[in-house]
């Protein structure tokens, strides 16, 4: 075979498996952006902790949680007292509430970040 028709039937080739392998290209990069997503959702969850509002003070800026772990933090569940980030979230929170919440390292302690209450 000479090497014109050589590279006639090699463009051939490439021309009729292109859509084959755009197609399944295609499929594994929406998977993985699929993966993606259900990472980003995992990691949503996992940095909101579940707790329950044991004490609000709203004079000192403070809430004290029981909480389970924090794993953005490392830290093992406890009931501890935090300081809060903006003084509206204690208005959304009462004692005995189930909540879910971020909190962060504030100086030499803790700032609850986000709160809301799980219904």
């Amino acid at each position: 075979m000479s090497r014109i028709k050589q590279a006639v039937l090699a463009a051939a080739v490439s021309v009729a498996l292109a859509p084959i392998a755009a197609g399944a290209g295609g499929d594994h990069h929406q998977k993985q952006g699929e993966k993606k997503a259900e990472t980003k959702a995992e990691t949503a969850d996992t940095a909101m902790a579940d707790g329950e509002v044991r004490k609000v003070d709203k004079d000192a800026k403070k809430i004290t949680l029981k909480h389970g772990e924090i794993k953005s933090l490392d830290m093992p569940a406890m009931t501890m007292v935090f300081q809060v980030k903006e003084d509206k979230l204690l208005d959304k929170v009462k004692a005995g509430d189930k909540v879910k919440f971020k909190a962060d390292k504030a100086g030499s302690g803790y700032a609850v970040t986000a709160i809301e209450v799980v219904k």
